[in-house]
């Protein structure tokens, strides 16, 4: 189980990891994907062809697990993992790309699947169209020019990410702040001002991890430890109308709730 289950309940083992597309319109130094490599993408895909395809890819991504029947996966297990009821839409690229990504979440909705919508924020256009059960929108910068240089994007998007985190006050939502060692770990009162901006159910602080292509990117050094993310969230909450819920040492990330 992940840390979506302490925190939100999420049977990690029944929620399919996807995207519906591969395009981003941010370079972040901390990702772990390979924008380096970014395919070119000639045609979408119907809603109704990604919801046809959830149980035969899943299967596929789970093949092998099976055999492995100790204590951490179980017959009964395995079998509710073939049979997913959670869809987070994060996997790789930005989804707000996908013309048809409100209609996939509704799609997804009526068939009775939870849906977590995660964005980097630049298209505050699209999100108001969506709705899924929980929104999670990126914060990776206490001001435009540390975004400008930890998340390189392509235009300047900040005051379109602000536009973004707004919306948030009005749903049942989640902001995710990476926390880069020694490039945006900094100001906790200016993230702390904006969160209380917002009015986002949750806060996810997160420490950025060495993994994949950012590895390319930055060094080990830049992974903070989680008693240094403890640390900052204890700051960051001090400064704002926001409390922490729960933590997740192995994850090294600490979740805050919005205090109403």
């Amino acid at each position: 189980m992940c840390y979506k289950h302490q925190f939100y309940g999420i049977d990690s083992h029944r929620c399919v990891k996807m995207t519906p597309t591969l395009r981003c319109n941010q370079r972040c130094l901390f990702c772990w994907r390979s924008f380096e490599h970014e395919p070119k993408e000639e045609v979408e895909c119907l809603p109704e062809t990604i919801l046809s395809g959830i149980h035969k890819y899943q299967k596929k991504a789970l093949a092998g697990y099976n055999a492995v029947l100790d204590n951490t996966v179980t017959d009964n297990r395995w079998k509710e993992a073939l049979d997913p009821k959670h869809v987070a839409i994060s996997l790789s690229g930005e989804p707000t790309f996908y013309s048809k990504l409100p209609e996939l979440i509704d799609l997804f909705n009526s068939k009775g699947y939870t849906t977590f919508l995660v964005s980097n924020g630049t298209n505050p256009e699209m999100l108001a169209k969506c709705h899924p059960f929980q929104m999670y929108v990126s914060l990776d910068a206490p001001d435009r020019e540390t975004y400008m240089k930890v998340c390189r994007p392509k235009g300047d998007y900040w005051a379109r990410v602000q536009e973004s985190l707004q919306q948030l006050g009005s749903r049942r939502s989640a902001i995710r702040i990476t926390l880069v060692k020694g490039l945006n770990d900094f100001n906790p009162e200016q993230y702390a001002a904006i969160l209380q901006e917002s009015g986002a159910t949750f806060v996810e602080i997160k420490g950025y991890m060495y993994l994949g292509y950012s590895r390319n990117r930055l060094a080990r050094e830049n992974m903070p430890e989680h008693a240094e993310v403890r640390a900052f969230a204890d700051k960051v909450a001090a400064a704002c109308d926001y409390r922490i819920k729960d933590e997740n040492i192995l994850s090294r990330v600490i979740v805050l709730e919005h205090m109403i």
